[in-house]
C-alpha cells in the first residue's frame, strides 16, 4: 500500500504467468490491469514509480491510468478497429487492512459489487475478524522491505514456518528467551492457520515481541506476523524446485516510527532469526535430496498447521 498511496503512483509485478500493474488514477482510485500492451504484447512498465499514463516502449501505444487506450500510433488503414475495445485488460482489485489483493479469475465481478466484507471472506474465510481484532490493520507505518534468495523449495520455507514453534528453542535461542513457548497454540481455519504465543514474563519480556505474538499463514505462500508494535509479512515465491525468493515487508505502529534506534535494533534481531531459518531450510533441502530420506512423521501436538498446509496442497495437486 505504501507504494501507491497517491494519484499517479504505480507498481508492477508478476504472479505465475500473469504480468500486472496496479496504480492510482487521477482521482486516487485504485486500479489494476494486465501489464501487457494490446498491440504486440510488450510489457508496458516495470518496477514502481509515478506516471501520468502507460506508454508502450515498443511502438508507443499509450493508455490512461483508467486503462483506456489514448493513442495508437500509425494505424491509418487498419480495418474494424475500435479504440474502446483495445484498452488494458482489467484485474479485480481490492484492499483489506494494509494489503492490496488481486483476483486473477477470468470471471470477475463488476467493481460495484466489491465490498470489504466479501473480500475478507473470500481471502481469509472465517478468521478475518480475528485478525482485524488483533492489530492486522492499515494504521501501521511502512518501514522497509528485505528480500532473501534461499536455496530451498518454497514449500520447505513454509513448513519451517508452520511447525508450531517446534524448532524455536533449538534454533532460535535468542527469540525463545522472549516467549513463553508452553503457551503456543494453533487454530485452523479454511485456508488460514494462526499460531499464537504469549510473551515472556515482565522481567524477560522483549518489547519488540510484546505480550503476545500472532503468526497467520494464508495458503499457499503468504505469512502475516503481528508482535509488539510490529507487523511483518513474508511472501515465498518459487524460483525453481530447490530455490525460492522470500520477500519481507515491515510495518510499525505510528508511535514508534521516529524511534530510529528501536527500529534498527528490532531489524537486527529479525535479521538474526531469518539467517537462522535460512540455515535450517537449506539444510532440509539438502537432506531431502539424500537417498537416506524417504518420509517423516508429524508431531501431532505442534505440527497441526503444517499438516493443514499439506492437505490443502495435496488437494490442489491431485485436481
Amino acid at each position: 500500500m505504501e507504494q501507491i498511496k497517491e494519484p499517479h503512483d504505480f507498481f508492477s509485478g508478476r504472479l505465475g504467468s500473469v504480468e500486472f500493474v496496479v496504480c492510482r488514477d487521477e482521482d486516487g482510485k485504485l486500479q489494476a490491469f494486465h501489464n501487457v500492451c494490446r498491440h504486440h504484447a510488450n510489457l508496458l512498465v516495470s518496477g514502481s514509480g509515478k506516471t501520468s499514463c502507460f506508454t508502450c516502449p515498443y511502438h508507443g501505444w499509450t493508455y490512461g491510468l483508467n486503462g483506456a487506450l489514448r493513442k495508437a500510433t500509425r494505424i491509418s488503414g487498419i480495418k474494424k478497429f475500435s479504440v474502446n475495445e483495445f484498452g488494458l485488460i482489467p484485474i479485480k482489485v481490492a484492499t483489506w487492512g494494509p494489503f492490496i489483493l488481486l483476483n486473477m479469475d477470468k470471471d470477475i465481478l463488476p467493481k460495484a459489487d466489491i465490498d470489504t466484507d466479501s473480500i475478507a471472506s473470500e481471502w481469509l474465510g472465517s478468521c478475518s475478524k480475528i485478525l482485524s481484532l488483533n492489530g492486522f490493520d492499515s494504521q501501521l507505518t511502512y518501514v522497509c522491505r528485505r528480500e532473501y534468495i534461499i536455496e530451498c523449495n518454497w514449500k520447505v520455507f513454509c513448513d519451517n514456518y508452520l511447525d508450531g514453534g517446534y524448532h524455536v528453542p533449538y534454533a532460535h535461542k535468542g527469540l525463545a528467551s522472549g516467549l513463553s513457548l508452553d503457551s503456543y497454540t494453533t487454530t485452523i481455519f479454511e485456508k488460514v492457520s494462526i499460531q499464537s504465543v504469549e510473551g515472556g514474563s515482565q522481567e524477560t519480556e522483549d518489547y519488540r515481541l510484546g505480550s503476545k505474538a500472532f503468526y497467520a499463514f494464508v495458503y499457499p505462500n503468504f505469512m502475516i506476523n503481528r508482535y509488539g508494535p510490529w507487523m511483518d509479512t513474508n511472501l515465498a515465491i518459487p524460483l525453481g524446485p530447490r530455490r525460492c525468493l522470500v520477500v519481507f515487508d515491515y510495518f510499525l505502529e505510528a508511535s514508534h516510527k521516529d524511534d530510529k534506534a528501536f527500529i534498527e535494533r528490532s531489524l537486527v534481531d529479525s535479521e538474526r532469526v531469518q539467517m537462522e531459518d535460512i540455515t535450517l531450510c537449506e539444510g532440509v533441502q539438502r537432506g531431502l535430496e539424500s537417498p537416506a530420506y524417504c518420509t517423516g512423521r508429524y508431531a501431532p501436538t505442534v505440527e497441526k498447521a503444517m499438516h493443514h498446509f499439506h492437505c490443502l496442497l495435496y488437494d490442489n495437486l491431485i485436481k
